[in-house]
């Protein structure tokens, strides 16, 4: 597996867990990453993309609420809006990370941590997303259709 790539599924794990137990996930952060992963680039990857999305997750989750139509962030599957907080992290705040490798990867991860459906739920998400704040659209604009 790729450095990154391992550095995501990481910071996805970190994610999950302080969703599910909380703040004391951040204080052992760097100890889990310690023990499970041996490479320093894929930790300190993994630990960009986890405080990142941390620090921003209440920005994060609006820009994902307003292209969610019908979905409420806390009634999404817990994998599938970490993974869209994490890509959309990346999406906005890792301009070495083009937006093509921020989606395909968490499309990546939502296959494979979470449902059969999650692949095209989190396209979709992400691709309005990249619409809407990285191919210059305005915040809150509709989508250009094709």
């Amino acid at each position: 597996m790729k450095k990154r790539s391992r550095g995501r599924e990481l910071a996805l794990q970190l994610l999950y867990q302080l969703d599910q137990r909380g703040a004391d996930t951040l204080e052992l952060a760097e100890e889990f990453l310690r023990d499970e992963e041996q490479d320093r680039e894929s930790r300190a990857f993994a630990l960009r993309l986890f405080q990142g999305t941390h620090d921003e997750t209440e920005k994060l989750d609006g820009i994902i609420r307003a292209v969610a139509q019908n979905w409420e962030i806390k009634r999404m599957a817990v994998i599938d809006r970490n993974v869209l907080r994490l890509a959309t992290y990346e999406l906005l705040h890792c301009k070495d990370v083009p937006p093509k490798v921020a989606i395909n990867e968490a499309i990546e991860l939502g296959k494979r941590y979470s449902t059969s459906n999650s692949g095209a739920f989190i396209n979709g998400i992400l691709d309005k997303i990249k619409s809407r704040h990285v191919d210059g659209g305005e915040a809150g604009a509709p989508a250009p259709k094709d």
